[in-house]
């Protein structure tokens, strides 16, 4: 049976992976960037949501990160991170919740990363936001406890995105590595000792999301090779 699925940063990176693998399984996915739905604001995702019907699977991807010691983290930055990173979370995850329990039914995957589990230098606000995040996904599952309705997160190492692309300019840059040094040390942060792709991230967001999942709720999956015991 065909679900409906949102998943929220969905136009590239993991997001653009995860609707592929949704509409793979012959799912409708609607794959919302900032334009279309700004997770920030309450205005916006009430919209949106109003607008779209009842959505059976929800992916909390958007995301993003900047990287600085504590000392010079603006709180402009602070904030941005926890607005996006948690803040859209909670308000994408309230504006489904009601129709979800009503229909007994529902899935909500949170991407999160290995930073909700440890403190990475120069990564305060980002880290923190990511803590928020899979805080506010167990609270979320313990008052769904009993019902048709799960909430879960994947928490992946580094993965070769955008984003991650970025974080390794900012080491070139800041330490004089090559690109490709600098990409080893982030693949060194973990086990698996190389970067996952995204199409891993989305394996584990359909898996959390699948009917069959329906006894797993408030738990994070971790892929990063081993390094998080979850």
């Amino acid at each position: 049976m065909s679900r409906l699925v949102v998943v929220t940063g969905g136009t590239r990176g993991i997001g653009a992976a995860i609707a592929d693998r949704f509409r793979a399984a012959g799912d409708t996915v609607l794959a919302p960037g900032r334009a279309d739905c700004d997770v920030t604001s309450e205005e916006a995702v009430a919209a949106y949501f109003a607008a779209v019907g009842p959505v059976d699977v929800l992916v909390n991807n958007a995301g993003i990160s900047s990287s600085a010691p504590v000392t010079r983290t603006s709180l402009a930055d602070w904030r941005a991170q926890f607005e996006v990173n948690a803040t859209g979370a909670f308000l994408c995850t309230r504006a489904v919740l009601d129709g979800m329990r009503a229909r007994d039914s529902g899935r909500i995957v949170t991407v999160a990363s290995t930073a909700s589990h440890v403190g990475y230098r120069y990564t305060a606000g980002y880290t923190a936001s990511k803590h928020a995040a899979v805080g506010f996904m167990r609270a979320v599952a313990a008052e769904l406890a009993g019902t048709g309705v799960t909430a879960n997160a994947v928490c992946p190492a580094f993965v070769r995105t955008d984003m991650t692309a970025t974080s390794v300019e900012r080491i070139v840059s800041r330490s004089g590595r090559s690109t490709s040094e600098a990409e080893a040390a982030l693949a060194a942060a973990s086990p698996l000792g190389r970067l996952l792709e995204p199409s891993e991230v989305a394996f584990a967001v359909s898996f959390l999301a699948a009917p069959e999942a329906a006894a797993i709720n408030g738990q994070t999956l971790v892929l990063d090779g081993g390094g998080i015991q979850s």
